[in-house]
């Protein structure tokens, strides 16, 4: 695989990583440069990680659970959008929205994310591919797309408060029904 499609598949796996960090840039309350910085580096860890991951364990692993992987992706997605949607439209407080920059949420939303990563990672297993240069590409092109989201994110949150926060719950639980509609009707 040459670099530029190497490229390519990089950006396509950051989308949902975009999607994500879009969502934790609005509920980022206060914005702190850090704080994107953690939501960046998680996606990118998860993203970068999980290809090795599937590159390891190869075709038996994944064979155990390609046919319910994009359910926990889903559900993971699910439980976090709806917890979102829920606290801005019954929150009194205005930081009470879940924290973005969490260790245990960014680990949720990091095997959500990166499921598709990890069954990249099985088909690089059967190619001959530098893993190194393979997940350097896709971890820096994640930690860049998910800092501009995490930017443009804050941007729509500051400008629309509790809607912002609603519609990223609503982007979450749409990601993991995408999931759910890739995997199903393939």
């Amino acid at each position: 695989m040459g670099f530029v499609a190497l490229l390519f598949l990089a950006v396509g796996l950051s989308m949902d990583t975009f999607a994500v960090s879009l969502t934790a840039g609005v509920a980022m309350k206060p914005f702190r440069f850090s704080g994107a910085l953690k939501v960046a580096a998680w996606m990118a860890f998860f993203q970068g990680g999980m290809p090795v991951l599937g590159w390891l364990l190869g075709r038996e692993f994944i064979s155990l659970i390609e046919d319910y992987d994009h359910w926990i992706a889903f559900g993971l997605l699910a439980i976090l959008g709806i917890k979102m949607v829920y606290e801005a439209a019954f929150s009194k407080d205005e930081g009470g929205c879940f924290s973005p920059i969490k260790t245990l949420t960014l680990v949720q939303l990091g095997v959500a994310t990166s499921i598709d990563a990890l069954a990249i990672g099985v088909s690089f297993g059967l190619m001959r591919i530098d893993m190194v240069m393979a997940v350097s590409v896709i971890a820096a092109v994640t930690l860049i797309f998910s800092l501009a989201g995490c930017y443009v994110g804050k941007w729509f949150g500051t400008s629309w408060k509790r809607c912002s926060t609603a519609i990223g719950g609503i982007i979450l639980i749409g990601l993991g029904i995408k999931i759910v509609i890739e995997h199903t009707c393939v």
